[in-house]
């Protein structure tokens, strides 16, 4: 649910199943809301550090 509308679906699954790991929380809807599951989801970066979460 959370990658089904995303351009590249395989990408966001693979970010999605680590940030969800980690954290124990998956935001609710396809975008945003990423506040709802605390620092954890919303403070992980890639190494360039964008965020890692979708």
């Amino acid at each position: 649910m959370r990658c089904s509308a995303h351009s590249r679906p395989n990408v966001c699954s693979r970010a999605c199943g680590t940030c969800c790991t980690r954290c124990k929380c998956v935001p609710p809807g396809t975008f945003g809301n990423r506040h709802l599951c605390g620092k954890c989801y919303t403070d992980m970066t890639t190494h360039g550090n964008k965020p890692k979460c979708p």
